[in-house]
C-alpha cells in the first residue's frame, strides 16, 4: 500500500489583449491511497482528512475486486525530507506584481501589425508526502512557475503567430530575472517577420533544427517510444530493439528528472529516487523509462518515471528529456551546406509511436544557401520516419537549451522540459504550403 498527500497552493492568470480575463487562486489538499492485493490495484482519493479510513477501505475493496497478476520491482526503502529551492516563493508575491509583469510583457508585444496578444501565468507550490507499507517516508517541498505569451500578427489577409515561454521548477525568481520587454518583443517580432516570409519548398533537404524543435522531436518522437507501458502495449517502434543501433553514433538521449529544468522532481509518485537515465547512448538503445510495475514485467530497474497528480493513477511519463550536445558552433553547422532549411521552434504536430512516423510544424524557418542563412519561410512542416531521422544526424551544436511545457498522456498532464543543441540532419522531408 502507498499513500500520497499533497497540500498545495496555486495561481493561474489569463490575460487577453491587455485585459485580465480570469484569475484562479487557492489551496488544494488531497490524499490518494493505492492498494495492491492479489495482483490487482485499487486506488481511492479524498480531499477530506476525516475520511482517510473510509478511503483506505474503499481502495482495499477495489483491489479485491480486480483479477490481475501485477508485481512490483523492488526498490530501496527511503526516508527523506527535500526542501524547496525557491528563493522567492510564488505565494509571497502579490497578485498585483504578477499582473504587472504580465502587462510589461504584453505591452512589449504591441508591435505594428500585431492584432492580438495572450499572456498566461501559472504557479504552484506545496508539499507532497509519500508513505508506503515497505517503510518509505518522503516529504518534498516544491515550487514551479511559468509564463506563456502568444502574439498574432495580420496583414493583407495573412495571419501569423509568435510564441515565447519562460519558467522553472523554482520560485518567482525564474520569471523576475527575465527581461520582459525582450520577452514580449521576441514573440511579437517572430509573428510580424513571418508575414513577409515565403512558402517553403517541398521535398528532401538537409536541415538544421534549433534547440526548441530538437527538444520537441526528442520528446515526441523518441521519448514516448521509450516509455515502458507503450513497449508492453506493442505501441512503440522500439519494441524488441534494446541494445541495437537506432541512430547515428552522435545521438545520446537522456531523461533526467533530477536536473534543474521545468520537469524536475526528486522522487516519483512511487517513492523512487530520480536520476540521470541515458536512454540512447551513441545511437544505441540502452534503457527505457518505467514504473515499478512495468519494470517488473520487463525485468529492468525502475527508472523513477511514474508520475501523476495526487488524485490520479501513476503512469510512465517523461521528465526532462534532451539530446546531449556536441562540439560545433552554429556557423560550423551551416557553413558547408549548399542548400538546406533552418527550422526554429514548434507549432505542434503528431507522432505515431507504433509505426515510428512523425510530422511537426516549425514555428519559423529560413533557407540556408551556400553556408549562409537566407530568406525567411513560413508554414514549414517536418515529417518522416523516427529511426531514419536519428540515423541521419551528422553534426551537433555545442549550445544547449531546454523549454518549458506540459505533456498530456492518458488524460493527465505533467510539467516537462525538453531540449538539446542545434542539430544538423543530412536528409529530412520538408513540406510547405502551396
Amino acid at each position: 500500500m502507498d499513500i500520497r498527500i499533497n497540500d498545495g497552493y496555486n495561481t493561474a492568470i489569463i490575460m487577453k489583449d491587455s485585459k485580465i480575463q480570469e484569475i484562479r487562486s487557492g489551496s488544494d489538499l488531497g490524499v490518494c491511497i493505492r492498494v495492491l492485493k492479489n495482483g490487482g490495484w485499487g486506488l481511492a482519493f479524498t480531499n477530506q482528512l476525516s475520511k482517510l479510513d473510509e478511503t483506505a477501505e474503499f481502495a482495499l475493496k477495489l483491489a479485491g475486486s480486480v483479477e490481475s497478476d501485477i508485481e512490483l520491482a523492488e526498490v530501496p526503502t527511503v526516508v527523506d525530507n527535500v526542501k524547496s529551492n525557491a528563493k522567492l516563493k510564488p505565494s509571497a508575491v502579490s497578485m498585483d506584481e504578477k499582473k504587472e509583469i504580465m502587462q510589461e510583457a504584453d505591452s512589449a508585444a504591441k508591435l505594428p501589425k500585431v492584432v492580438s496578444t495572450a499572456v498566461n501565468y501559472v504557479d504552484a507550490e506545496g508539499t507532497t508526502t509519500f508513505l508506503n507499507s515497505e517503510g518509505s517516508f518522503i516529504t518534498v517541498e516544491q515550487a514551479r512557475v511559468a509564463m506563456f505569451l502568444n502574439a498574432v500578427a495580420a496583414d493583407d489577409g495573412v495571419i501569423q503567430f509568435g510564441h515565447k515561454s519562460v519558467g522553472g521548477a523554482k520560485g518567482f525568481e525564474a520569471i523576475k530575472k527575465e527581461d520582459m520587454e525582450k520577452f514580449g518583443r521576441t514573440a511579437a517580432s517572430k509573428a510580424v517577420r513571418l508575414l513577409k516570409a515565403n512558402s517553403a519548398p517541398s521535398g528532401s533537404f538537409p536541415v538544421v533544427m534549433d534547440p526548441e524543435l530538437t527538444g520537441v522531436f526528442i520528446h515526441e518522437a523518441l521519448g514516448h517510444a521509450t516509455e515502458a507501458d507503450l513497449i508492453l502495449q506493442n505501441d512503440s517502434v522500439l519494441k524488441g530493439k534494446m541494445g541495437t543501433q537506432i541512430g547515428s553514433k552522435l545521438v545520446t538521449i537522456v531523461d533526467d528528472a533530477s536536473m534543474d529544468a521545468f520537469g524536475y522532481y526528486p522522487y516519483d509518485a512511487e517513492g523512487v529516487r530520480t536520476r540521470k537515465n541515458v536512454l540512447v547512448k551513441n545511437g544505441k538503445l540502452v534503457s527505457l523509462m518505467s514504473s515499478r510495475e512495468t519494470a517488473s514485467k520487463l525485468g529492468i530497474e525502475p527508472s523513477g518515471n511514474a508520475r501523476s497528480a495526487v488524485g490520479d493513477e501513476p503512469i510512465v511519463r517523461m521528465s526532462n528529456t534532451y539530446l546531449k550536445p556536441g562540439d560545433q558552433t552554429f556557423e560550423e553547422l551551416v557553413e558547408n551546406m549548399k542548400s538546406g532549411i533552418y527550422l526554429k521552434g514548434s507549432r505542434g504536430g503528431q507522432v505515431d509511436t507504433a509505426k515510428g512516423i512523425f510530422q511537426f510544424n516549425a514555428a519559423e524557418s529560413f533557407r540556408i544557401e551556400n553556408g549562409e542563412i537566407g530568406e525567411p519561410l513560413r508554414d514549414v512542416s517536418l515529417s518522416g520516419n523516427i529511426l531514419e531521422m536519428l540515423n541521419h544526424v551528422d553534426a551537433l551544436g555545442s549550445d544547449f537549451d531546454t523549454s518549458v511545457g506540459f505533456c498530456g498522456k492518458g488524460g493527465q498532464s505533467v510539467p516537462v522540459g525538453d531540449g538539446g543543441p542545434h542539430v544538423r540532419v543530412t536528409r529530412a522531408m520538408v513540406g510547405g504550403a502551396m
